[in-house]
């Protein structure tokens, strides 16, 4: 066996190692280097969520997610509307004044919503973060008073909240549940998390 020979085994050797080598090492730094970009998840959840209330009958609610957070989108009946204004005594903050949770200024009315048929709002209560329950029905219910005219209940500490998600007096609550930005893309879809058309 000649010294060319065994240099060219050596070489052949040592390229096919190198190769290998090198196809472990990328293998190895791709999934390192893709942990750097942000996951579909954490981009989806900063971003705007669109939302289909085609099928939204009067008196449902549909909850959407939006950077982590249910949002609430309720198609209120005549009944539910009719009785805001009756209820604007009882309401620790009937005009949505308050500022921990400024309400944009397409809400700052009687409803707190665009429209007047549907709120749209956080659904995390405004004490310690709890989900209150719907409680949409009227009339005399446990944990609430007899003239209930429906809304929502958060049942960690009794706080409660009317069909146009406004805190009522001497709650732990101390302010309405948060409307979110949003506007209306068409008569059947929300986009929740912008309010500014392009």
């Amino acid at each position: 066996m000649s010294d060319q020979q065994v240099d060219q085994g050596k070489r052949m050797w040592l390229i096919t190692t190198g190769c290998v080598g090198a196809a472990g090492g990328v293998a190895t730094a791709v999934p390192f280097v893709s942990t750097f970009q942000p996951s579909e998840r954490a981009k989806a959840a900063g971003a705007a969520v669109e939302a289909d209330i085609s099928a939204l009958k009067p008196g449902e609610k549909m909850t959407v997610e939006w950077r982590g957070k249910p949002v609430w989108i309720l198609r209120r009946t005549p009944e539910m509307l009719d009785s805001l204004a009756k209820l604007d005594p009882e309401m620790a903050d009937p005009q949505s004044r308050r500022t921990a949770y400024p309400t944009p200024e397409y809400a700052q009315n009687e409803w707190r919503s665009i429209k007047k048929e549907y709120l749209v709002v956080i659904g995390i209560c405004t004490h310690l973060g709890c989900s209150p329950s719907d409680k949409l029905t009227a009339g005399p219910q446990p944990s609430l008073p007899d003239n209930w005219s429906g809304g929502f209940l958060c049942p960690c500490h009794g706080s409660t909240f009317d069909v146009a998600g406004r805190v009522f007096k001497n709650k732990p609550a101390p302010d309405n549940l948060e409307v979110p930005p949003h506007m209306f893309l068409s008569d059947t879809k929300i986009l929740i998390g912008e309010d500014k058309k392009a």
